[in-house]
This record gives structure tokens, C-alpha cells and sequence, in this order.
């Protein structure tokens, strides 16, 4: 059983792969159609529409893919604590950018 599952899944993965080959053959058809007979009006049309649909999908994505748990508040800003150095040692050590040892002082070039 699990084989013939195997195999309608590799069918699937197949026909799409055709079908997004296909699609990209005949978008670069268009375009390069479009460029021969110079309408760059029109290329621009179907740029701005192709962004727009690109950001509303992106808008509309679970990107996270975990359920939105609004109880859950928000994590306290210690980016003020870190700059004066008063954060506790742990979080000093996690967020801290700075090297574990000071720099010594270069000396200046004498001429």
C-alpha cells in the first residue's frame, strides 16, 4: 500500500514540476513577445501587478507557521540596559556584542 502511495506522490511532484516549467516558459514567451514588439508600457503594467501580488501574498503568509497566541506579552526591550551596562551578568553575556576582554589602548604613531 504504501508503495502505490509512493508513486502517486512522485506523479504529483512530477506534473508539478512540469506544470511551473511550463509556466515560466510561456511567462519568458510573453515577455520576450512584449520586448520585440515594444511595448515597454505594457511590461511595466505587468511588473507593478506582479510586485503587488507578490506583497499580498507575502502580507497574507504564515511565515512562522505557529498559531498566533495573543496572551502571551510581549518580551521586555533590554537594548537601554545593555547600552548603560546595568543588564545582569546572563543577559550581558547573550546580548552583549562586546569582546570578554578589553582592548588595549593603541599606541600613536610617532613621524
Amino acid at each position: 500500500m504504501s508503495r502505490n502511495l509512493t508513486r502517486a506522490a512522485a506523479d504529483t511532484r512530477r506534473r508539478r514540476r512540469r506544470n511551473s516549467i511550463l509556466l515560466s516558459v510561456v511567462a519568458v514567451a510573453v515577455i520576450v513577445l512584449l520586448l520585440a514588439l515594444e511595448q515597454v508600457a505594457l511590461l511595466y503594467l505587468i511588473a507593478t501587478l506582479g510586485v503587488a501580488a507578490l506583497l499580498i501574498v507575502v502580507a497574507f503568509a504564515d511565515l512562522h507557521g505557529a498559531p498566533a497566541d495573543v496572551a502571551q506579552p510581549a518580551p521586555a526591550d533590554s537594548a537601554a540596559a545593555i547600552a548603560d551596562r546595568t543588564a545582569s551578568p546572563a543577559a550581558a553575556a547573550t546580548t552583549s556584542f562586546a569582546p570578554a576582554t578589553p582592548r588595549p589602548h593603541r599606541r600613536k604613531r610617532t613621524r
